[in-house]
């Protein structure tokens, strides 16, 4: 509920402090007042986009807040929570705007944006008028309007959940079909490439020993003879016949030397192993040296063959055998896409079909609320003396989306036996308001209540038309605080709380006022409302029939 309304310099307010209350409040002045202007105030405060120009002449800034009263479980907490700004049982917005025209708001006194403001005001605040687009009037919201009068939340959330799973399902789908027919287009370079990669089948670090292998058949000729005549050296004719010759001849003669012989021939017997151990090795690498040429070509042409491959797919030599076991997945991928896409689509027909009849569910309950929806119309149009017209919520086919495949339009007849129209082409203004005022009756039941502005929703009727218009905007107000800025009198009899606007001129400067009224101001300007400037006695009894009832 809004509780307090504080202006300060703007427009022609130079300083107004508004305290409403609960259940119908009134709002009264001559054309011109500056009724408009609270309702431009509290645009601003709420974030709406409205004047440029805001700001009291003379003044550097002009400033509006307001205060609301939030119940438990209010939807401005989930905003506020959402936004990380705190949340209490009272609400205070205030905004700001300097003359050259920088805007500051502020949320129970923390920075915030207008787009947070905005968000605010939608749980707070509904403005109703004959040119309203912001609710009743705006086609593109029937739909919602709807749905929060079947009370369809469970079914929509549903829908939106299955439509999820169908938006998965397809872009599950496409992906798989574009990356076959990527695949397909490279088919026969991948079935080329694993054949011959199968064929050559290289095996890491293979490159490096056949380089390494290569390099010591190319040297194998240039070194091998001189390992030959080193191990001739070393053989009986050479250096090993000339140990054991020694060792024989020195042996011979050890007795006789008194023991002066016995290390040298343990070192002689220590080299004949030494040399037998040299001859080994040496015969060893002339084996290994011992190649055939048609060898080393060959190791060079599987070399060749294992870097040229590296450089075709662009890997190293090493990497070469993971590549193919790549390029290998993708062939299969590819052979067993046709069965992977059927999978694929199977899951996208059964996800239209779960979709399909979420949407069935919902539109069901769309056309039964629409149904109340028209019964309960029927009901309300006859006390705002419109027996004759004809409300028609028409739920049509549209194209599935998150939200069901239905396309609703609220239309009117204002003539027996003329075909509905939309609401806002077919109705007169006045016909329009009282059209808007039974709408927002039968919708205003089991809602969260929220704060509704009707700005001159009677303009255009009188009498017994506007009497009946008062009565059920005082209905109306027993659910929710209603503000009603009206130039009728009989609405502004039916008022719990009235306020007169008017203007005031001191020392060449025009400002805007706004009293609030007792017993007998209401009898006086209530009388101004029927009679005009000149206030007699028989419209002051007029207006005290009108307050009695």
């Amino acid at each position: 509920m809004l509780r307090t309304l504080d202006i300060r310099d703007l427009l022609l307010i130079d300083r107004l402090e508004l305290r409403f209350q609960p259940g119908l409040n009134v709002l009264t002045g001559e054309t011109g007042a500056g009724k408009s202007i609270l309702l431009d105030a509290l645009g601003f405060v709420l974030g709406w986009r409205g004047r440029a120009e805001l700001v009291r002449a003379g003044a550097q800034q002009g400033e509006v807040t307001a205060i609301f009263d939030l119940a438990a479980g209010h939807p401005a907490r989930d905003v506020l929570a959402e936004a990380g700004l705190p949340v209490d049982d009272e609400l205070i917005l205030r905004r700001a705007n300097t003359a050259d025209g920088r805007k500051t708001a502020w949320v129970n006194d923390r920075r915030t944006s207008g787009e947070v403001l905005r968000a605010l005001s939608d749980t707070l605040v509904e403005l109703h008028g004959q040119q309203d687009d912001r609710g009743l009037l705006n086609p593109r919201g029937h739909r919602d309007i709807l749905d929060a009068f079947a009370g369809a939340g469970p079914l929509i959330a549903a829908t939106r959940a299955r439509w999820r799973d169908l938006s998965t399902a397809r872009a599950t789908l496409q992906q798989a079909e574009s990356a076959l027919d990527a695949v397909r287009a490279e088919e026969d370079f991948l079935r080329h490439s694993v054949v011959e990669l199968d064929r050559l089948d290289p095996k890491p670090g293979e490159e490096a020993d056949l380089d390494a292998r290569r390099r010591l058949m190319q040297g194998a000729a240039r070194i091998r003879e001189d390992i030959a005549r080193a191990l001739e050296a070393l053989s009986p004719q050479g250096a090993e016949g000339m140990v054991t010759d020694a060792t024989r001849w020195l042996d011979a003669v050890a007795d006789k030397a008194e023991g002066r012989l016995d290390a040298p021939l343990a070192a002689l017997e220590r080299l004949s192993i030494e040399l037998g151990e040299a001859q080994q090795g040496i015969e060893d690498c002339l084996q290994a040296l011992d190649f055939n040429p048609a060898e080393l070509e060959a190791t060079e042409e599987r070399l060749f063959a294992i870097r040229a491959l590296a450089r075709k797919h662009a890997v190293l030599p090493d990497d070469l055998a993971a590549h193919a076991d790549v390029l290998r997945a993708r062939l299969e991928a590819l052979d067993g896409g046709a069965q992977n896409l059927a999978r694929l689509r199977e899951a996208v027909v059964a996800a239209e079909a779960a979709h399909g009849a979420a949407c069935a569910e919902l539109t069901k309950a769309r056309a039964k609320a629409a149904t109340e929806l028209d019964a309960a119309m029927a009901h309300e149009l006859p006390p705002l003396k419109m027996e004759r017209a004809r409300f028609e919520t028409r739920v049509t086919p549209a194209d599935p989306g998150p939200e069901g495949a239905d396309q609703v339009a609220f239309t009117v007849a204002t003539n027996p036996g003329a075909p509905p129209g939309p609401l806002d082409r077919i109705a007169s203004g006045g016909e329009l308001s009282r059209f808007l005022l039974a709408l927002k009756v039968c919708l205003t039941r089991g809602e969260v209540p929220v704060t509704m502005i009707f700005d001159e929703i009677d303009r255009g009727v009188g009498g017994a038309t506007a009497d009946a218009v008062g009565r059920r905007l005082a209905a109306l107000s027993t659910e929710a605080q209603v503000l009603v800025v009206t130039h009728s009198p009989q609405v502004a009899a039916l008022g719990a709380h009235h306020w007169r606007v008017e203007k005031r001129v001191a020392d060449g400067v025009t400002t805007s006022h706004v009293t609030p009224l007792d017993v007998e101001d209401r009898v006086d300007e209530i009388a101004r409302m029927l009679a005009g400037d000149t206030i007699t006695d028989a419209a002051r009894a007029a207006a005290r029939a009108l307050l009695n009832g």
